[in-house]
C-alpha cells in the first residue's frame, strides 16, 4: 500500500472504503471539532455513512475527480486532507483538510497538502490550486499562507451553518509560483 511519511511518527495514507470502521471512529473523536468547518455530508454519524463517504470518494477517485487521504499519527488517524475537486482538463484542482484536536499543532496537515500540491502540479500538469474555507476559520487560513496561496475573494453569505451564513475565503496558487518556491 502507498504510504507517505509526514514525520517520524506521521504518515499519509489513502483512505478507502475498507477503513470504514477506523473513519467512522475517528469520527467520532473529531465530529464537533469539524462540523462548523467542513460540509455536512461529509461528517458523518455511523460506519455505514463512513462507508459511503468513502465509497463516494473511491467512485470520485476512479473518475479522476477527486481523492481522499488520511493522516495517522502514531498509527492512529487523526485527520486528512483531499482533492475536494479535480479537473485534469481544465488544469485546475481544489484541495481540503480536516483534524480531530490530536492532530492539530504538528504541522501535518500543511505536510500533507505540499505533498498532495506536488503531485498535482508537478505528476499531473495541473496549474491551479484552490483552498475555500469560511473566513472565520483562522486554522484553515493559516495553512492557505503557509502553502504559499494568495486571497484571491471572499463569496459573502455563501456557507451556511446552524442556521447563519458565513463568508467564504477563495485562495489559490498557481504552477508557476509553486515552482519557483520550491528548492
Amino acid at each position: 500500500m502507498f504510504s507517505l511519511p509526514l514525520r517520524d511518527n506521521a504518515l499519509l495514507r489513502p483512505l478507502e472504503p475498507w477503513q470504514a470502521e477506523e473513519f467512522a471512529a475517528h469520527l467520532d473523536r473529531a465530529r464537533e471539532h469539524i462540523r462548523p468547518w467542513v460540509g455536512p455530508a461529509f461528517v458523518t454519524d455511523d460506519v455505514e455513512g463512513a462507508r459511503a463517504t468513502l465509497r463516494k470518494y473511491a467512485e470520485r477517485q476512479a473518475a479522476d475527480e477527486a481523492r481522499l487521504f488520511g493522516i495517522w499519527l502514531d498509527g492512529t488517524l487523526v485527520g486528512g486532507v483531499m482533492f475536494v475537486g479535480f479537473d485534469a482538463a481544465s488544469g485546475t484542482c481544489e484541495i481540503g483538510c480536516w483534524s480531530e484536536p490530536a492532530g492539530e499543532g504538528h504541522g501535518l496537515i500543511t505536510e500533507a497538502c505540499r505533498a498532495l500540491l506536488d503531485w498535482a502540479f508537478t505528476t499531473r500538469g495541473l496549474y491551479r490550486a484552490e483552498w475555500h474555507c469560511r473566513a472565520d476559520n483562522e486554522r484553515s487560513s493559516a495553512v492557505a499562507k503557509r502553502l504559499g496561496m494568495t486571497l484571491e475573494g471572499v463569496k459573502r453569505g455563501t456557507w451556511p451553518y446552524a442556521g447563519t451564513r458565513h463568508d467564504k475565503q477563495m485562495w489559490a496558487v498557481l504552477a508557476p509560483e509553486w515552482h519557483a518556491d520550491r528548492p
